[in-house]
């Protein structure tokens, strides 16, 4: 199944999914700055929350990508070293002299063969489906990032205008007073519609690509959960005809637990092995 789009509709409001705290840098909001904020158009604290879900969206999205690494890596390098014992065991003098030993390991050595061939099927399917989608999930952080950039210094130019506008119309009404006024107020509208354009932007934007990651990660963990059923549906398979090979009938775990103690209890008498 492949994911949606990560520019779908908002499903689901910003605080219904928790995250880890995220330090949030915020310009500092001098007396002077105060009005002008309140006359924009937009509200702060909506883009800061917007702004502090983004930032933690993008921690775990690089967390989970890492942790997915470590466990698809810890899987492989299990099936890989299971088999390598197969084969230690398969060398052993043993397998030429006693032909049951031979065909115990014979049938453990195919079994760590299948597990290891089914283990690699499940990692390929989680690299595909999981680890490559949160990979392009996470590449659209540092545009977003920019994008915020982008709009903190078209404030910036926005407050210095709009401070350069209210120092004019502070002062005497005079003849230069007046046009350097003029000229400021033209410098000011098309810096403000930036920023208002920029802001918008966000405001609708981030939103919705917040709100998409249900719909984009869905089919992702889905896969995940499938691919985790069959392997070990599988591994059920392979172990339970093993244990059919390898089971001797009549002998329960008790009884064999009790030969094994009897039999290392005959190597503990022998003098070589005797405590001093």
């Amino acid at each position: 199944m492949e994911n949606s789009s990560i520019n779908g509709p908002l499903i689901s409001p910003i605080s219904t999914w928790k995250l880890r705290p995220v330090q949030v840098t915020r310009l500092p909001v001098l007396p002077q700055q105060m009005a002008l904020e309140e006359s924009l158009p937009v509200a702060f604290g909506d883009l800061a929350s917007c702004r502090t879900c983004s930032l933690g969206l993008e921690e775990q999205t690089k967390r989970l990508q890492k942790d997915m690494k470590k466990s698809t890596d810890a899987d492989l390098a299990m099936s890989k070293s299971a088999v390598k014992i197969s084969l230690d065991l398969l060398s052993n003098p043993l397998c030429e002299q006693d032909q049951d030993f031979l065909n115990m390991v014979t049938a453990l050595d195919t079994a760590m063969k299948r597990m290891d061939a089914f283990n690699q099927e499940k990692v390929n399917q989680i690299q595909k489906t999981v680890i490559e989608p949160l990979k392009k999930f996470g590449s659209v952080f540092p545009s977003l990032n920019m994008a915020v950039k982008r709009r903190e210094q078209a404030l910036q130019d926005y407050r210095r205008l709009q401070a350069k506008v209210e120092k004019y119309e502070e002062k005497e009404k005079t003849g230069p007073v007046l046009a350097k006024l003029h000229q400021a107020r033209e410098e000011l509208r098309p810096v403000r519609d930036d920023f208002e354009a920029k802001n918008k932007q966000l405001l609708d934007e981030m939103p919705r690509f917040y709100g998409s990651r249900l719909d984009y990660f869905q089919p992702s963990f889905e896969s995940l959960i499938r691919a985790q059923v069959v392997y070990y549906s599988e591994m059920h398979k392979i172990f339970g005809d093993l244990t059919q090979q390898l089971d001797q009938p009549g002998h329960s775990d008790e009884q064999r637990e009790r030969e094994n103690e009897a039999k290392l209890s005959e190597l503990r008498a022998l003098s070589i092995v005797a405590d001093d």
